[in-house]
């Protein structure tokens, strides 16, 4: 066979540059990225709290991507000895890119913390002293700033009502009136 006669005439450095440059090849091109771009906020009222209760997923590596970009590129998230300042990086940013209005007034949450599961993070927020919920207004850029194909879905379960959302660039804001 030609190519058994051309392989047994290759000198055997050849061969090992061949082969670590295919393995290599291999090893780059397997890329982890995900093949979708979109969290999911899920926003409920705890009526015996009168508190809003929101956990915001977002997916590990895409988090910690805009974390490096915008305050600092050493961070690796979801890693036993990460630094206490993440947190303050990613309430820093929820905040900046999560807003909420109830009856037309726009409140800040607190910032209860985050943990991770699998490729996600889970980030828990609250809106304390809410009685009376007329409306609700959310508008979410999460991660719109660095990919563009980013996709935010909103569940709000309020008052009985179950309602989603699905947020986009061109289209940041959703909102549910209960009058």
């Amino acid at each position: 066979m030609v190519l058994e006669k051309n392989y047994k005439k290759l000198p055997m450095k050849s061969i090992y540059l061949i082969l670590t440059f295919w393995v290599g090849s291999l090893l780059i091109s397997s890329d982890t990225k995900h093949e979708y771009y979109v969290s999911v906020t899920n926003i409920e009222y705890a009526k015996e709290q009168q508190s809003i209760q929101i956990i915001s997923q977002v997916f590990i590596d895409d988090f910690e991507n805009l974390i490096r970009q915008r305050y600092d590129e050493t961070i690796t998230l979801a890693e036993d000895d990460e630094p206490e300042i993440v947190d303050e990086y990613m309430k820093r940013y929820l905040e900046d890119k999560l807003k909420i209005s109830i009856n037309g007034k726009a409140y800040n949450f607190n910032f209860i913390g985050k943990e991770y599961k699998d490729d996600i993070t889970y980030c828990y927020l609250e809106i304390e002293n809410i009685k009376d919920i007329k409306s609700i207004s959310v508008v979410n850029r999460i991660l719109f700033d660095i990919l563009p194909e980013q996709q935010n879905i909103v569940r709000l379960k309020l008052l009985n009502k179950n309602k989603s959302f699905l947020l986009i660039t061109e289209n940041d804001e959703c909102m549910l009136n209960f009058n």
